[in-house]
């Protein structure tokens, strides 16, 4: 596991069980506990700004946050580069053994109040519309709690966004409840222009931001 600060905040040292939630705030009031950020990344060449983004999200006050990974988005960043925990496919795998042990991808749906998938590449957004769960992210995905919130970030060559079946995805994706930040035209590395390159992270940031402030029991300091 590419754990960083002590690995999964949240999640016990020796057995990445999500630590009890208190049921009632005269135990612990919810504005003493931090809100959690999950992050997802997928294999589009935005998931260069993936050290970026989390650096951001850390500054809002009171967010924890964790990476999800899947292995083709590893060629994109350095985990050096990135100051939080970051999970793959092999972590899960090696952390159950036997019955009882933990399954990581409830844990982390467990753990998580918000998801935010940043890049959302076409391959997963396929997966995730047509309910695949073959990976950690896609099964953190399938097995989601739909009463918080999940924001999608898509990101693709512009030929890939225009091809009429990406429109239905992320109309299928919206279906779910899940919350589009709509992605932007300019020049990509390929060197096509239009449409396709993943939301500025500033605009992503924003929007965790307005969500953040609008959950119940959640005050920023």
């Amino acid at each position: 596991m590419e754990a960083r600060n002590g690995g999964l905040p949240g999640l016990k040292a020796t057995g990445y069980h999500v630590e009890p939630r208190a049921s009632c705030q005269t135990v612990a009031p919810l504005v003493e506990r931090k809100f959690h950020v999950l992050v997802g990344v997928t294999g589009s060449v935005a998931a260069l700004k993936l050290p970026l983004l989390v650096s951001d999200l850390l500054d809002i006050p009171g967010l924890e946050v964790a990476v999800v990974t899947t292995e083709r988005a590893k060629h994109f960043y350095s985990p050096q580069d990135v100051h939080v925990s970051i999970y793959s496919d092999t972590d899960e795998w090696e952390m159950w053994k036997c019955r009882f042990d933990p399954v990581l991808h409830i844990d982390l749906r467990k753990w998580a109040d918000l998801m935010l998938v940043a890049p959302l590449d076409a391959n997963t957004l396929g997966k995730v519309a047509s309910g695949i769960c073959d990976n950690l992210l896609t099964c953190v995905i399938r097995a989601w709690d739909r009463s918080k919130p999940l924001l999608f970030c898509p990101a693709m060559n512009t030929a890939m966004w225009e091809h009429p079946i990406t429109a239905q995805q992320v109309d299928q994706l919206k279906a779910f409840g899940y919350i589009e930040i709509p992605c932007v035209a300019k020049k990509l590395v390929c060197g096509d222009e239009g449409l396709g390159a993943m939301a500025e992270v500033k605009t992503i940031v924003d929007k965790v931001k307005e969500i953040v402030s609008q959950r119940d029991g959640f005050q920023q300091n």
